[in-house]
């Protein structure tokens, strides 16, 4: 187990879907036309919930027991309808928008670190204009060979080094047991948070839990916010 992080951070890895952003109405929806596009029963809303969060690939095999072909059709099912709407169906949760505008205020150069793909991360950060917060914005690749949590974290740091980023007291934020564990392959210790789509047994692998976003300002060594929650 890595000990638990502290402040003052040198830089700050931050997960999206679950941790940033509320996604799951738009991913269950683009799953779901997903699988009436390819002629199969849809699943329940609650094992739907299972996507959100790790590598989709994994999930059209591991969840969904699709062969390569098949899944490689879905995925481009998928991402014609999640960039056409999809993407845009999430939303902040309470206080994030400032608690990222507040990192960026604090001078901590900032990562995205997720496996969704960096377009429409991208196109997400733009809509809630808190893209201009990140130094860099890393998720998967568009052809999916970069999509485990660990290759996505690694070339985070990555980015970060080529810019000069003091690596010596990094933290990753994020919700699911692939950010805790991809953090931890590279010695990166991780705060979960507990709003996402995680439950109690991922979380106990993580360095600290927050359960709120003031909470999570503090164990930043944020000041309190100074402006509504958006």
């Amino acid at each position: 187990m890595l000990p638990a992080p502290r402040p003052p951070f040198s830089a700050i890895l931050l997960d999206l879907d679950g941790t940033i952003t509320d996604s799951a109405p738009g991913i269950t929806d683009t799953l779901a036309y997903t699988y009436e596009q390819l002629g199969m029963p849809v699943p329940a809303y609650e094992e739907l919930l299972r996507w959100v969060g790790p590598p989709i690939m994994d999930s059209f095999r591991d969840l969904a027991g699709m062969d390569r072909p098949t899944a490689e059709r879905a995925l481009e099912i998928y991402r014609a309808r999640y960039l056409d709407r999809g993407a845009y169906d999430a939303t902040l949760y309470p206080g994030m928008g400032t608690l990222v505008r507040g990192i960026a205020a604090a001078g901590i150069p900032l990562s995205l670190a997720t496996s969704k793909p960096e377009l429409p991360a991208t196109l997400m950060l733009e809509h809630f204009t808190i893209a201009h917060c990140f130094t860099v914005i890393t998720g998967a690749s568009a052809d999916e060979t970069r999509s485990e949590k660990a290759d996505v974290v690694e070339e985070a740091l990555r980015r970060l080094r080529l810019g000069d980023v003091d690596l010596s007291n990094v933290v990753m934020i994020g919700d699911r047991i692939h950010d805790i564990e991809g953090a931890a392959e590279h010695g990166v210790p991780t705060i979960a948070v507990t709003w996402g789509y995680g439950t109690d047994a991922e979380r106990a692998h993580a360095q600290l839990v927050a359960s709120s976003t003031d909470e999570l300002r503090s164990l930043l060594g944020l000041p309190a916010a100074a402006e509504p929650a958006a």
